[in-house]
């Protein structure tokens, strides 16, 4: 049964030009339509995949600190009529650092939301700039402030990896961060996804990117700060201080069920995969017509989601059981890892073993890629 709902809302000011996400930007918005098609898109849901309390709501975008904070409302007692709240639910919601939206940041609290995520990116103008933020430095440090006021938890996303930038560069970056006192961080390295702007700007020669290895060493560098103060890595790019991580991803890295509503929405619920309609005006005449924005539900096999569970898990630092797993999937455990490969890549101080369990190492972290298709059974990725 789903622990967890993810809501989608897909409007943004402004496409960044680094974004693959599915966000729009429209010049209106009717918050009531949307407000009655999130509504009937969840009770689908519900009917569907009810039966314990929520342990943790996501509001993703697209900028969801955009919602009227009474829409944010009227959808989360909507959820906890129609499953029940765990009494230690985390509520979350993606928000721009800017003033405006930080105005809105009391009434959201009021809401309930408990916990949010910045969007800072980074702490200079000019990198900002680059970046297509709206915001400036001062800007986004000053709705930083006003969310640790407001909420009990605050995490914030930095984009480095950056074109030209230095590791002495990045450390003074990262360690004026890590002085804000934040339990969580999200540090992702500039990636240039296809169909984005920053892809056009480098296939015209407009910038290049920073190569692998200055990467690499920036990732290593990233590790090693965030682990002296006390924010260890708990997933590739995701650090916490311990008990501050996000229980909402960990639901997606320890692959279990939750429910996803809003455009282009995936979830995962009783061995199905959902995907939403991408597009607003898509979702809303889907919505319309069914009484729900689904595009696709798809059964997956049980070596699917076992690669998937593999795919996913082995991105923590806590790893997986296999044993675990193959008893979930009703599969042998010799069905889900290639043994000599493991073997192989723990005494090269890539992959641990402890007990049931296996994960990979801080070594093997910064080609984790390259060791999954090394260690995932070929006969799972071939299903």
């Amino acid at each position: 049964m789903a622990r967890a709902l993810y809501i989608h809302w897909p409007f943004c000011l402004k496409k960044c030009p680094y974004c693959d996400f599915n966000s729009h930007v429209r010049d209106s918005v009717d918050v009531g339509e949307w407000r009655s098609a999130l509504l009937s898109d969840m009770r689908h849901e519900a009917r569907l995949a009810s039966g314990e309390p929520l342990e943790s709501i996501f509001f993703g975008g697209g900028t969801p600190s955009l919602m009227p904070p009474e829409l944010v409302g009227a959808l989360l007692a909507e959820a906890e009529a129609l499953w029940g709240f765990a009494p230690d639910i985390e509520i979350t919601l993606e928000a721009n650092p800017s003033s405006v939206e930080a105005l809105r940041f009391a009434a959201l609290a009021a809401a309930g939301i408990n916990r949010v995520s910045l969007g800072l990116q980074a702490l200079d103008d000019e990198t900002l700039r680059f970046l297509g933020r709206l915001h400036d430095a001062e800007e986004g440090l000053a709705a930083l402030q006003v969310a640790q006021h407001h909420f009990s938890r605050v995490s914030f996303d930095l984009i480095y990896a950056r074109p030209g930038q230095t590791p002495e560069q990045w450390e003074a970056e990262l360690l004026r961060a890590l002085s804000f006192g934040t339990g969580h961080l999200s540090l992702y390295q500039l990636t240039i996804e296809p169909n984005t702007r920053f892809a056009t700007d480098v296939r015209r020669g407009s910038f290049s990117p920073l190569e692998d290895d200055p990467a690499a060493d920036l990732f290593a560098l990233t590790r090693e700060l965030t682990a002296v103060v006390g924010l260890p890595a708990y997933e590739v790019s995701n650090h916490a201080r311990p008990g501050e991580e996000s229980r909402h991803n960990l639901t997606y890295w320890r692959y279990r069920d939750y429910c996803g509503i809003g455009p282009g929405a995936h979830g995962r619920r009783g061995g199905h995969a959902t995907q939403r309609h991408r597009k607003p005006e898509n979702y809303l005449q889907a919505v319309r017509r069914n009484g729900h924005g689904l595009q696709e539900e798809t059964a997956l096999a049980p070596r699917e989601q076992a690669a998937e569970a593999l795919l996913m898990g082995l991105r923590l630092r806590e790893g997986v059981d296999p044993p675990a797993l193959a008893a979930r999937f009703g599969l042998a455990e010799a069905d889900l890892l290639e043994a000599g490969r493991l073997a192989l890549l723990e005494r090269l101080g890539m992959a641990w073993r402890s007990g049931s369990r296996i994960g990979v190492t801080e070594q093997g972290m910064p080609v984790l890629d390259a060791l999954l298709g090394q260690l995932i059974s070929d006969s799972l990725t071939a299903a």
